[in-house]
C-alpha cells in the first residue's frame, strides 16, 4: 500500500468514525423527547395574587412544584420556557384592544403574569406541533377559561389562554381541527362564546351548571355552523369517579371519534376533585387518571399523541398537588 492510499484510508475511516458519532448524538437528542412531556414552569406565576387571602394564591404553584419534586417527576419532564416575542397579536385573535388595555391599565401585575401564562403555552403549542416532545403541561396562572371581553377579571381569569392557544394552533400549524375538553368544576363560558359558531373547534365540558358563572345548559350546542360543536354535560354535586368516567367513555369518545382532531387541549381544573374548596364533586385521582388515558387515545388515533394540558382551577393545595402530579405521571406513561 503506498502512502497516498495509506492516507486516504485512514481519512476515510476517521470520517465513517465522526459520521456515526454524529448520528449517535443525534439520536440520543431525539431519545430525550421521544415519550416525553413537558412542563411549562416559571417564577413568575407566584408573582400575582388577587387579594390576601383568595383562594386563587401563588401557593397553588408552589404546592404542585414541591409534590413534583417529592413525587420525582420533575426530574422526568422536558423543562419548556416562555415564549419569546410579542404575544399580543396571538391575544388579539379571541380579545379585543379595549379588553387588554383596560386589564394592563387596572391590573398591571395580572396582566404581566397573564400574559406570562399565554407565552407558556404557546411555547408549549410549539414544542409538541413540532414534534419535539409528545405532549405537555402548563403549570401556570391565573386560569383562563372565564375570561370575556369585559375589560375586567372574569372568575380569576383575565385572557383564555387555551382559546388563544386554539387559535394559535390552528393559525401557525395548520391544524384545522381543535378538540378542547374542559374538566373543571366551573362551566368555561368563555371558551364556549368564543367558539360557539365555530366548527372548527369541539368544546367538550363536564361541570355543575348551577355553580359559577351559572352557564353550561346541556341544550346549548352551538349556533349555525357551530351546531353541534358544543358539548356541555351537567354533573350534579357529588358526582364520583363512575358518573364522569361514563360520561368520557359515552359521549366525549363517539363525539371525539366523528370529529377526529388535529390537536387536544385540555382545560384541567382540578376544583373538580373531592374536597375542593369551591366544588362539590367527588372526583378522586384516579378518575384523573383514567381521563388522562382517555384523552390519550383519542390523541394517539387521531393527532400523533398530540395534547397541551393547561391549569385552571383547584384550591385545596394538597389535592391540587396530587392531581396534577398524577395527571403528569399519566401524560409521561408512568401510571
Amino acid at each position: 500500500m503506498n502512502r497516498r492510499d495509506f492516507i486516504s484510508g485512514v481519512l476515510s475511516t476517521l470520517l465513517l468514525s465522526f459520521q456515526t458519532r454524529i448520528i449517535a448524538v443525534e439520536a440520543a437528542n431525539m431519545a430525550k423527547y421521544t415519550n416525553k412531556t413537558g412542563l411549562i414552569s416559571d417564577s413568575v406565576f407566584l408573582q400575582h395574587h388577587i387579594a390576601t387571602g383568595h383562594p386563587e394564591t401563588p401557593k397553588r404553584i408552589s404546592y404542585i412544584q414541591n409534590t413534583l419534586k417529592e413525587s420525582g417527576v420533575l426530574q422526568q419532564v422536558s423543562k419548556i420556557g416562555l415564549k419569546i416575542g410579542d404575544v399580543e397579536e396571538w391575544i388579539k385573535t379571541l380579545h379585543t384592544e379595549g379588553h387588554i388595555a383596560s386589564i394592563k391599565k387596572n391590573t398591571p401585575i395580572a396582566h404581566k403574569v397573564a400574559i406570562a401564562c399565554v407565552r407558556g403555552c404557546l411555547a408549549a403549542v410549539d414544542r409538541v406541533a413540532s414534534k419535539q416532545i409528545n405532549n405537555a403541561f402548563c403549570l401556570s396562572r391565573p386560569p383562563g377559561h372565564h375570561a370575556l371581553n369585559t375589560g375586567r377579571e372574569e372568575g380569576f381569569c383575565y385572557y383564555n389562554t387555551i382559546a388563544i392557544a386554539a387559535r394559535y394552533a390552528q393559525k401557525q400549524y395548520g391544524f384545522k381541527k381543535i378538540l378542547i375538553i374542559d374538566w373543571d368544576y366551573h362551566h368555561g363560558n368563555a371558551t364556549e362564546a368564543m367558539f360557539y359558531d365555530d366548527p372548527s373547534v369541539l368544546y367538550f365540558s363536564t361541570h355543575d351548571q348551577f355553580a359559577y358563572p351559572g352557564t353550561g345548559d346541556p341544550a346549548k350546542k352551538g349556533i349555525g355552523k357551530g351546531l353541534g360543536f358544543n358539548i356541555n354535560v351537567h354533573l350534579p354535586c357529588g358526582t364520583d369517579d363512575k358518573k364522569i368516567i361514563d360520561v368520557y367513555k359515552s359521549i366525549l369518545l363517539p363525539a371525539a371519534e366523528k370529529f377526529e382532531p388535529d390537536m387536544i387541549l385540555i382545560s384541567a381544573g382540578f376544583d373538580s376533585r373531592e374536597e375542593d374548596l369551591l366544588g362539590c364533586f367527588d372526583i378522586t385521582d384516579a378518575a384523573y387518571v383514567t381521563m388522562t388515558k382517555i384523552v390519550m387515545k383519542i390523541a394517539e388515533k387521531h393527532c400523533d399523541g398530540r395534547v397541551v394540558s393547561m391549569l385552571e382551577g383547584g384550591y385545596n393545595l394538597q389535592g391540587i398537588a396530587k392531581a396534577v402530579t398524577v395527571h403528569i405521571k399519566t401524560l409521561l406513561g408512568e401510571v
